[in-house]
């Protein structure tokens, strides 16, 4: 029998491993906190018996820096309990303002750093770009061991790829008509972040304890932008990256949470090694059973694929018995002669505990 990270790994891959790898991405705080009693994800992993797919946040930090001096302030929680926390960067050139606000259950931005493309290039100018903790990486890394893989990422902003670190900047709207409308400066500012992101990998990612790395992210999918956005402002600098990605020995997981239909054939020239969400519809995605063939043999044929539980209405909503046929039909079309770990395809808040299991039990019964 292998072991969760050579059964992970084999199928990154495309190869056949022992048994279908079942697993997720992400845990998110809330659900641990609300339902596996505070545990942390690697914990959470064993608990429910799931291949582990373990992605340390707080191995990454900013640097700190005198032209990035950042202040914040709480207010106080509005009707819902949700706290937004106002933050002002002073820079040399011009002072910055964001603000996120924090419910029970996650974070999010309620107003952009970026107001306009001045405000960006005065964050390309000052952004002190972010540090690797290698201790940490490596304590989380000997912690998972066996029990499956350890996933990062290369974050500016706060997100993977390259267009999507620019979207986090301004707000998904704001940045097509930004693209549409000045197509030569957001080339510019996209080639920018490129060049931090790529510096990273090369100061930090040489010899790191991971074993996957997560690139792209949902503002790429083609329920977003069009395919010819895709192949304009996103391919080109993406594929910066996952070569010096590459150049580091990482393989590449490529992120589109949200349609991939109209892109398949466009996802492996980023150079990618997998492909992640496989998104159905009822999470926001195009991939429907009917295409899960398509999928496997015109992405699947390229890279891995990682993926494809509906974990909203699947492991959230339905029963444990159905959660268990959803594995069987997903191994059966994706998992086709190997390559697939099947996931949830993005995250989950209320996911009942038994379905978890009978998620994780399914995979066993998945033999190859």
């Amino acid at each position: 029998m292998m072991t969760s990270k050579e059964r992970m790994m084999r199928a990154l891959r495309r190869e056949k491993p022992d048994r279908l790898p079942v697993t997720i991405h992400q845990w998110q705080p809330y659900h641990l906190r609300e339902f596996l009693g505070g545990c942390d994800q690697l914990e959470a992993f064993l608990q429910i018996g799931l291949d582990a797919a373990v992605t340390p946040l707080d191995v990454l930090r900013i640097r700190q820096s005198p032209d990035w001096k950042v202040t914040s302030e709480k207010l106080a929680p509005d009707d819902r309990g949700a706290v937004e926390t106002r933050f002002a960067v002073e820079t040399p050139s011009g002072n910055l303002t964001y603000a996120t606000t924090t419910d029970k259950i996650t974070t999010y931005f309620s107003e952009h750093l970026a107001k306009s493309l001045d405000d960006v290039e005065i964050f390309l100018r000052h952004w002190p770009n972010m540090a690797l903790d290698r201790d940490l990486l490596s304590s989380w890394y000997d912690r998972t061991g066996d029990a499956g893989i350890v996933r990062g990422f290369v974050s500016m902003w706060g997100q993977p790829g390259v267009w999507q670190d620019f979207v986090e900047l301004f707000g998904t709207q704001e940045a097509i008509y930004l693209a549409m409308d000045e197509p030569e400066r957001v080339h510019s500012i996209l080639k920018r972040m490129a060049d931090y992101k790529v510096a990273f990998v090369n100061e930090h990612l040489h010899g790191a304890k991971f074993d996957l790395i997560e690139h792209g992210g949902g503002a790429a999918s083609s329920t977003v932008i069009s395919p010819a956005m895709f192949e304009e402002f996103c391919i080109p600098y993406d594929r910066r990256v996952i070569d010096a990605l590459h150049g580091c020995g990482l393989p590449v997981v490529y992120h589109t949470c949200g349609g991939m239909m109209a892109i398949l054939d466009k996802i492996p020239l980023n150079g990618c090694d997998a492909s992640e969400t496989l998104s159905p519809p009822g999470v926001g995605g195009d991939t429907r059973v009917d295409d899960r063939p398509k999928v496997k043999d015109l992405l699947g044929s390229k890279v891995g694929l990682i993926g494809g539980m509906d974990q909203s209405n699947i492991l959230e909503r339905a029963t444990p018995a159905e959660v268990r046929a959803e594995v069987h039909a997903l191994f059966e079309s994706f998992g086709r002669d190997g390559g697939y770990l099947c996931s949830a395809s993005d995250h989950f808040f209320h996911a009942p505990v038994e379905n978890l299991r009978a998620f994780a039990e399914a995979g066993l019964e998945c033999v190859y």
